[in-house]
């Protein structure tokens, strides 16, 4: 059956961000709802980002596409041209290949839950803007700019 039954879909909390970029992060928690349903062309997830937690660092995708929808709550989206603040029924595209590093950050007193919908391309590369820090899709490793693995990957 299509229908997904959102109970029994893994909640992950944290992110795969080697230790020293991961505290920002440590308290989101997302579900994989395009996994849950077998999808393999895109990912779709739902994200809780309590207060204080970031989306994300600061990144870009060489080839996939990102959107984001605002279910409740606010986020402050951070992007290389400032900040706009994103609430409750608004969007975001982050279209591929921009350099335009964006992540969204919940200064609110509240939860914040948004729909995260994004493309599976096999040769994406995704590049942190403020750290260094990137990974491919191929392998998954999170790498120092110059391809230096990471400790543990």
């Amino acid at each position: 059956m299509p229908k997904i039954d959102m109970d029994r879909v893994p909640k992950r909390q944290g992110s795969g961000y080697p230790p020293e970029f991961a505290a920002p992060c440590a308290d989101r928690i997302r579900q994989r709802l395009g996994d849950a349903g077998g999808l393999t062309q895109y990912g779709v997830n739902i994200m809780r980002l309590p207060p204080g937690n970031w989306s994300s660092q600061r990144h870009w995708h060489s080839h996939e596409d990102e959107f984001a929808f605002i279910l409740e709550g606010e986020v402050v989206l951070v992007e290389d041209d400032g900040e706009t603040m994103l609430r409750a029924g608004e969007c975001a595209a982050f279209p591929k290949n921009t350099g335009n590093g964006h992540h969204m950050i919940n200064r609110s007193n509240a939860d914040a839950v948004y729909l995260e919908v994004g493309t599976r391309h096999p040769d994406d590369m995704t590049t942190c803007a403020d750290i260094d820090l990137k990974s491919a899709n191929a392998d998954g490793v999170w790498r120092h700019k110059d391809g230096t693995p990471y400790p543990g990957q």
